[in-house]
């Protein structure tokens, strides 16, 4: 499976974290030091996660080597959808009149960018698709809280788009060389650590330790698990991109694989935690430094709970 495109959209808006000391009593610098966060991107009123996928697309269209119309697989990869119905997904297949694609929404929380490759390798390997586009976006402040103290100044907002082909289509084209996902309904806290019930109350993360101590168990592991399957080792990895959610949890992993500063990409110091787009984004940002022969780790670690990493070469 290869990349073609790929685009991204960061919403112009900051919020700073002197914002919260009158919202919910935390300073700069206590969320600072727990969190390596410092401003996060914020949509504007008119801004959703339809909105910035389309932004998202907007970007990587012009380094598209195809027509757009030939993509017959459209994954929209959030779990803070505007609309349930109208999806991202279907929003982008109607801007650009893409006929006979399969469009429809998945969410596996933070997982999700994951999980939507997944599928398209799925679908690729049936045979049912040959192009597709992966629409990963999340508008937390949509559904953010920003009085819990817990986890309101957390959050961010994005989007990317991925466009992939089951066959190589030019030659300096980026592979996928193996994906792995888990579902960890089972493990911890679990389903009581992450919540987001849009009737009741917005996103809260009342169990953050528990999700701290799994996120930094799960992400190596399967970073570990993919590199040993596919016959590489740590010292093959030029880049690792952790799931954006706190810089405390960034640092743990990498000092587990005991990889140098120069190794790790991030931008939650900037964006805050952008949710299921926050790896794809970080790739996308800096998918121009990326050279030949580079292997790429991708690892994140989703509420509910859920796991994934992902090699690209």
């Amino acid at each position: 499976m290869f990349i073609n495109a790929t685009g991204f959209y960061v919403p112009a808006g900051r919020v700073h974290n002197d914002y919260f000391l009158k919202v919910n009593g935390l300073t700069s610098e206590w969320i600072e030091q727990r969190t390596g966060i410092v401003t996060r991107s914020k949509c504007r009123p008119d801004e959703d996660v339809n909105t910035m996928s389309l932004n998202a697309v907007l970007n990587a269209k012009p380094k598209l080597p195809y027509n757009i119309s030939d993509v017959d697989l459209i994954i929209s990869a959030t779990y803070s959808p505007v609309d349930t119905v109208a999806t991202a997904a279907h929003t982008v297949q109607k801007e650009y009149q893409i006929e006979h694609a399969k469009a429809f929404m998945i969410s596996s929380a933070c997982s999700s960018f994951l999980n939507a490759l997944e599928i398209v390798e799925g679908y690729f390997a049936l045979g049912k698709a040959s192009k597709a586009l992966v629409l990963s976006a999340d508008n937390n402040s949509l559904y953010q809280n920003e009085a819990d103290p817990q986890s309101g100044h957390l959050w961010g907002d994005a989007a990317a788009a991925f466009f992939l082909s089951r066959e190589r289509v030019q030659a300096n084209e980026h592979e996928i060389v193996d994906i792995y996902t888990e579902g960890l309904g089972h493990i911890g806290k679990s389903v009581e650590a992450v919540k987001l019930r849009p009737a009741v109350e917005g996103i809260m993360m009342p169990e953050g330790k528990d999700v701290f101590i799994h996120a930094c168990n799960y992400m190596p592991k399967n970073v570990l698990y993919l590199l040993e399957k596919n016959g590489y080792s740590l010292e093959d990895l030029t880049y690792f991109i952790g799931h954006q959610a706190n810089m405390r949890i960034l640092s743990n992993v990498a000092r587990q694989l005991k990889l140098p500063e120069e190794k790790m990409l991030h931008n939650i110091e900037e964006l805050g935690n952008t949710g299921s787009v926050s790896s794809a984004l970080v790739y996308a940002q800096n998918e121009q430094r990326f050279r030949e022969g580079d292997l790429i780790a991708l690892a994140v670690f989703g509420g509910g709970y859920s796991a994934g990493a992902c090699l690209i070469k």
